[in-house]
C-alpha cells in the first residue's frame, strides 16, 4: 500500500502554528514512507474563504519548504463531482431528502434539550411517504445505520467506540445545493485515494459519521490519527496573545523556518531526550503513532531558544537568504556594503531573530543620525577624542585593511597610548557604529571598510570638539 496524506485547511482565517503542526506531521509521515502528500483547499465556505487567505496558505507551506505532490485541490472546483455522488446515494437508498423546516427542527431541539437529551434529528423524512411539499427545497440526510457499532482505531489515541444509534442522519446537502463539510472531505478522501488523515481531535466526532459515509460508497475508510490541541503557556486554549497567530507572522518576526519546524515537531512528539532536529532526522525518525495524547503547552522562549541555536549554526549563506527581506524592511540594499553572509557571522552570537540581527547591523550599510546618548557622553570624550586621532593615523596607513591587521594596529595604538584595549575599543565603537555594542572591533572595522571607517572616526573627533566649544570648553 503507498501512504496518502493530505492537509486540508480552510481558507477562512491565517494558517496558525496548530495548522502548520498538523500539516507538518502529515507530510512527515508520508515522506518517511515514500508515500504522497497533497494539498487540498477546503474552500466550500463561500462566505468566509478569502483569496487572500489561499495565497497565506500557500505561501506559509513554501517557507516551511512543506512541499506536496499533489494540489492544491479546490473544492470549489468539485461541486458537480459531490451532487453525483448524493445523486448515487439517494438512488441506491443510502441518502434522502429531508423537507423539514428550520422552525421544526429549532423546537425539536428545544424539546430535546429540555428532557437534557442530546440533540439529534429525529428522522421523520426518512420514512416519508408520498408527494413532497410543495415550494419547499429539500436537504439532502445521509440514512445513518440505526444499530451497530463504529470503532475508531485512532493511531493516537486508541480505540474508540461510537454507537451508531448516538450518530443522527446529518446532512449531505443543504437546500442551497451546497455541500457540507462532512460529506465533501468524504468524497475528496475516497477520490484522492487516502490512506492515512492526520487532523485536529476536535474532528473526532466525525470520523465514525464520515466512516459510515464511506463505507456506504463501498470504501474502506482510511486510518485516523487525532492529534490532541495546543494550549497558551497558561494551559489555556492557545489564542493570538499566546503566539496563535499567522505562521507568517513568524517570518515577518525574524524566525527561520526550519527553526519553526524543529519546535513545532516536539511539541507533542519526542524521540528520547533529543532536541534538535534537521528535517531529514525528522523524516527518519517520526512515527505519528508516536504522538502523546495529552495537550502540549506553547513555550515562545523555547521557539526563541531554538531560532538563535539556528542562526547560530545554520550555513551564514543560508541565513543571510532569510536576513536579506529584513534588512530590505529597514531601507537597506544589502549589496551596497558588506557581504550579508560575513555580518551573520560577526552578529549571529547577539541576536535572538532576524529582525534582531537586521536591526544591530544597519550601521554597517547606512550612516546613523545620531550616536547612544549614553554611550557618546561615557565613551566619546575629550580625552577619547585624542585617542580616536592616534588610531585613526595608524588605520590610515595599513596597507592591508583585514581584521588582523586593523586588531594589530589598535593594540599598538593602546601600548603606545598606554591605555587598556577597551579604552580605546569602546570610543572606536561608538564612534563607527553609533552605539557602545557591536562584535569585536576588528571584525567590525573590516566589515565597514576603510573609507566609511576613517570617515566616521573622523566625524566623531569633530563631534567631541563640536560639544566642546558649544560647553565653552577647550577643543581637544
Amino acid at each position: 500500500m503507498t501512504v496518502r496524506t493530505r492537509f486540508a485547511p480552510s481558507p477562512t482565517g491565517y494558517l496558525h502554528i496548530g495548522g502548520v503542526r498538523t500539516a507538518l506531521f502529515s507530510w512527515l509521515y508520508a515522506r518517511r514512507h515514500g508515500g504522497t502528500f497533497i494539498l487540498r483547499i477546503e474552500d466550500t465556505d463561500l462566505e468566509r474563504s478569502t483569496p487572500e487567505a489561499v495565497n497565506a496558505i500557500l505561501e506559509g507551506m513554501s517557507w516551511l519548504g512543506l512541499d506536496y505532490d499533489e494540489g492544491p485541490f479546490y473544492q470549489t472546483h468539485r461541486f458537480d463531482r459531490y451532487r453525483a455522488v448524493a445523486d448515487r446515494l439517494i438512488a441506491e437508498g443510502k441518502a434522502y431528502h429531508c423537507y423539514c423546516s428550520k422552525e421544526r427542527l429549532e423546537e425539536l431541539r428545544s424539546a430535546q434539550m429540555a428532557r437534557k437529551e442530546k440533540p439529534r434529528y429525529d428522522g421523520l423524512c426518512r420514512h416519508r411517504t408520498g408527494p413532497p411539499p410543495e415550494g419547499v427545497r429539500p436537504v439532502i440526510r445521509f440514512r445513518n445505520p440505526e444499530s451497530g457499532v463504529v470503532v475508531v482505531d485512532d493511531l493516537i489515541k486508541g480505540r474508540i467506540p461510537f454507537q451508531n444509534t448516538e450518530l443522527d442522519d446529518l446532512i449531505l446537502v443543504r437546500a442551497d445545493g451546497s455541500p457540507t463539510y462532512n460529506f465533501t472531505v468524504v468524497v475528496d478522501d475516497l477520490d484522492m485515494q487516502i490512506t492515512h488523515v492526520v487532523r485536529g481531535d476536535d474532528h473526532v466526532n466525525n470520523t465514525p459519521r464520515q466512516m459510515n459515509i464511506l463505507r456506504a460508497l463501498g470504501a474502506e475508510p482510511p486510518a485516523y490519527g487525532h492529534v490532541p490541541m495546543i494550549l497558551g503557556p497558561d494551559g489555556q486554549k492557545l489564542s493570538k496573545r499566546h503566539g496563535a497567530v499567522s505562521v507568517l507572522q513568524y517570518r515577518e518576526d525574524g524566525y527561520l523556518p526550519e527553526a519553526l519546524l524543529n519546535y513545532l515537531v516536539r511539541l507533542g512528539w519526542s524521540h528520547g531526550d533529543q532536541e534538535i532536529f534537521s528535517v531529514d532526522e525528522m523524516v527518519s525518525l517520526f512515527d505519528v503513532r508516536d504522538v502523546n495524547k495529552a495537550a502540549s503547552a506553547f513555550n515562545p522562549e523555547k521557539l526563541l531558544w531554538l531560532n538563535q541555536h539556528y542562526l547560530k549554526s545554520r550555513e551564514p549563506e543560508h541565513v543571510a537568504r532569510h536576513l536579506a527581506p529584513h534588512m530590505g524592511r529597514f531601507g537597506v540594499d544589502p549589496t551596497a556594503g558588506p557581504d550579508l553572509a560575513d555580518v551573520v557571522v560577526a552578529q549571529r552570537e547577539r541576536a535572538k531573530t532576524l529582525t534582531e540581527m537586521a536591526a544591530n547591523s544597519l550601521y554597517f550599510y547606512q550612516d546613523f543620525a545620531a550616536y547612544d546618548e549614553q554611550a557618546a557622553a561615557k565613551h566619546l570624550t575629550r580625552e577619547a577624542a585624542g585617542l580616536l586621532a592616534v588610531l585613526r593615523e595608524r588605520l590610515a596607513d595599513l596597507g592591508t585593511w583585514s581584521a588582523p591587521a586593523i586588531h594589530m594596529a589598535v593594540v599598538d595604538a593602546a601600548e603606545t597610548l598606554g591605555v587598556k584595549l577597551g579604552k580605546l575599543a569602546q570610543p572606536v565603537r561608538v564612534a563607527v557604529c553609533g552605539t557602545a555594542v557591536s562584535p569585536p572591533i576588528d571584525v567590525t572595522l573590516e566589515l565597514l571598510g576603510r573609507e566609511r571607517s576613517l570617515d566616521r572616526l573622523e566625524r566623531a573627533i569633530a563631534w567631541v570638539g563640536e560639544r566642546a566649544g558649544l560647553e565653552g570648553g577647550d577643543p581637544p
